[in-house]
């Protein structure tokens, strides 16, 4: 019997291997608290790719020696669950002194780097052991792009294989491809919001923030848009806040510019064109009825594409970039300097090289489980082989 100990686990699972938001931190409960349920995102397909009777998560904080012997004991492997670990303000706890003293292999599966805006990366110690720690104990190390790889390697770990997000790999298909409708058939269309940013992210929050307002209004007056939040605290009151809390979430995005009072078109879709879910099941659901997503969101674009549905990024840091060169996804820079426009990017050549660099890492992340012995279900080289006509040369 496979049991799973999940280090870094990103919201509450049901029904196997379905995630939620924790309830004990639902909007309900915490009106104030914001998450970013893209981790939650990667949390799901993560477990939908992996063969496992029951799963756990550790206590990284303050285990006992009980604790860390039964983990050790009843547990056949760790996986610390893909995110943007790798930058100076992360606060790893206790991790370097639990997981020392684990002995069972430990599994990252996709993690990434954040470069600082300016400068070079410096992290901390503890990021230090925890990295080697994981890295003495797997066979391979699971990174989400060349840069995350040239950073590990630029501390002394060579076992690396870069294998992007679980997300994109959810369905668990060899075969998906992106293949483009005319785009005078596209109606429905999904942006994925991120407004809060800092300078370690984006150079010119001016610009980033202009420029995602302009877009999204810009479709809006030639699409069926909604706009696509992942956790933000004012517009989830928006949705589902009473009326006081939905007017003061109102005000506040008056009060920052984002929203400008009555008569602003932005102002009228957040009022009647504003999406958000607390499951990743619903957030994929919805997001299936798109015919194109696009946005400054990473994983919310990746929900779309895993589901077959045409997405554009707007890059604007080196996490979105890394992860666009890995599965060479049609992106527009947001400090490029150049104005947007959806027919530049509606090219099946574009595409052609995403569905390309999909089947190479779908196939990287199969053998990355493998060769980690880790049991999963996702279909081996040969059944992928066979379907291998179905893709573009």
């Amino acid at each position: 019997m496979t049991k799973i100990l999940v280090i870094s686990p990103s919201g509450e699972v049901y029904d196997h291997d379905c995630v939620r938001w924790y309830s004990h931190l639902s909007f309900a409960k915490a009106p104030d608290h914001y998450h970013n349920i893209g981790d939650a995102f990667v949390y799901d397909s993560s477990l939908k790719l992996l063969n496992y009777k029951a799963l756990d998560g550790i206590n990284i904080r303050n285990p006992s020696d009980a604790d860390v012997e039964r983990y050790n004991s009843e547990y056949s492997f760790a996986v610390l669950r893909g995110s943007n670990y790798l930058h100076p303000e992360m606060d790893w706890e206790n991790a370097p002194s639990v997981l020392s003293r684990l002995r069972i292999p430990i599994v990252a599966f996709g993690i990434g780097a954040q470069a600082p805006a300016t400068g070079k990366l410096e992290l901390t110690r503890d990021a230090r052991r925890v990295l080697d720690c994981i890295a003495e104990r797997c066979v391979s190390f699971g990174v989400r792009g060349s840069y995350t790889a040239d950073v590990l390697w630029s501390l002394g770990i060579r076992n690396t294989r870069i294998i992007g997000c679980p997300t994109i790999f959810r369905k668990n298909d060899p075969t998906l491809r992106i293949d483009l409708p005319p785009l005078d058939q596209v109606r429905r269309v999904g942006f994925t919001l991120r407004r809060e940013v800092s300078h370690d992210y984006a150079t010119d929050i001016r610009r980033y923030l202009a420029l995602q307002r302009d877009t999204i209004l810009e479709l809006s007056g030639r699409f069926d848009l909604h706009v696509v939040a992942q956790g933000e605290v004012e517009e989830k009151k928006v949705l589902w806040g009473a009326t006081e809390e939905r007017e003061s979430a109102i005000r506040q995005l008056r009060k920052e510019g984002w929203l400008r009072g009555d008569g602003d078109p932005m102002e009228t879709l957040y009022r009647s064109r504003l999406f958000y879910a607390d499951a990743v099941s619903e957030f994929e659901q919805f997001v299936r009825t798109k015919d194109l997503v696009l946005g400054y969101r990473l994983h919310g674009n990746l929900m779309s594409l895993a589901n077959r549905i045409p997405s554009v990024y707007f890059t604007y840091d080196s996490r979105t970039t890394e992860f666009v060169d890995t599965f060479q996804i049609p992106s527009f820079n947001v400090f490029g300097g150049q104005a947007f426009r959806l027919e530049d990017y509606w090219d099946q050549d574009m595409f052609e090289k995403f569905n390309r660099a999909y089947y190479q890492h779908y196939r990287d992340t199969r053998l990355f489980l493998s060769e980690n012995k880790i049991p999963h279900k996702m279909v081996d080289e040969a059944v992928a082989t066979a379907r291998a006509p179905r893709l573009a040369a």
